[in-house]
């Protein structure tokens, strides 16, 4: 084959885009295609972009924290913004023991108390007396990550197409499946795994890194963006109802937000959202290689976390193909 080998990627979700650019890097000729109409028009624009590896190992397999400890670097090398603050791990006072729970299960933090949470959280003084800090996490904004990835995949000589058309795949070398639960029909044990965020704008608290807030049945988090934008998601929900919001789950997305910090009282509601993320039994996401088709999916709630360690091993099977 002469020339630079010509690659479609099917998918402008992080696993797509995170692999468009790799592939781009490593010299590809990629062309990305998204029937969605734009970037991110699946799960990855409900994500909450945790780079958290360490707090990820309360209850994922081990090998989640082992392939995305490097995360952080790859999305701050190729997207601006990303912050580096850690992560913060608080239960209210009738849950604290979830703390210890929580602690007992991972590693690479420090267990603090009220002058601690304080000093890294002002806003939250006097509120929490114990909690647990990693300081090695960080986040990003996911919908400004997705574009910022386009943006970089254009700069490397690929180009995007959108629309009902998908490009004609025989006139590739290679393609590249990153289309979630839309490739159900191909990939066997493919489930979907529900997770609901609202979006919310509140002028009266200031966070400097994601908070989890543990609560025995539902643990949620609270993600700050710019502008005093916070995204205030659930975790994990083993459900495929792709429909809307009950009123329960709002009640306890708000809750947790108002026993965070009381100010969110106040806070405006701009968005609520509700997505399936593509998920194997094992919840560890995949790359599968069928002749000149490679997929990666099953990204569970690490696709901010595992896409760039997913994104490397499709290049590594491409690239070393053409060796």
């Amino acid at each position: 084959m002469n020339g630079k080998p010509r690659i479609l990627v099917k998918g402008a979700g992080v696993a797509g885009m995170t692999a468009a650019v790799a592939l781009a890097e490593r010299g590809g000729d990629v062309t990305l295609y998204e029937s969605g109409g734009r970037v991110g028009a699946g799960a990855s624009w409900m994500a909450g972009g945790m780079l958290a590896p360490w707090c990820e190992a309360e209850s994922a397999p081990e090998e989640v924290t082992a392939q995305s400890i490097d995360s952080v670097d790859w999305w701050a090398e190729h997207v601006p913004d990303v912050t580096r603050e850690g992560s913060l791990v608080l239960a209210p006072a009738r849950d604290v023991g979830e703390v210890a729970r929580f602690g007992r299960r991972t590693s690479h933090f420090q267990t603090i108390g009220t002058a601690e949470i304080t000093q890294l959280e002002p806003d939250l003084a006097g509120r929490f007396h114990k909690g647990l800090f990693f300081p090695d996490e960080g986040h990003v904004d996911p919908r400004k990550a997705l574009k910022a990835l386009l943006a970089r995949l254009e700069q490397l000589g690929g180009h995007a197409e959108f629309g009902e058309t998908c490009p004609d795949e025989s006139a590739f070398d290679w393609v590249v499946d990153s289309t979630g639960l839309a490739a159900r029909d191909k990939l066997d044990n493919l489930r979907g795994v529900r997770g609901e965020m609202l979006l919310l704008r509140c002028l009266d608290v200031t966070l400097h890194r994601p908070v989890r807030m543990l609560h025995p049945r539902i643990p949620v988090y609270i993600v700050p963006r710019a502008d005093h934008v916070f995204m205030v998601g659930a975790t994990m929900i083993e459900s495929e109802n792709a429909g809307g919001m009950a009123v329960r789950s709002m009640m306890e997305l708000l809750n947790a937000a108002w026993t965070l910090h009381p100010g969110f009282a106040e806070a405006e509601i701009l968005e609520m959202g509700t997505g399936l993320r593509p998920s194997y039994p094992d919840n560890m996401p995949r790359v599968v290689q069928d002749g000149k088709r490679i997929y990666i999916n099953g990204m569970y709630r690490h696709g901010f976390l595992l896409s760039p360690a997913r994104a490397r091993e499709a290049a590594d099977l491409i690239f070393g193909a053409q060796a």
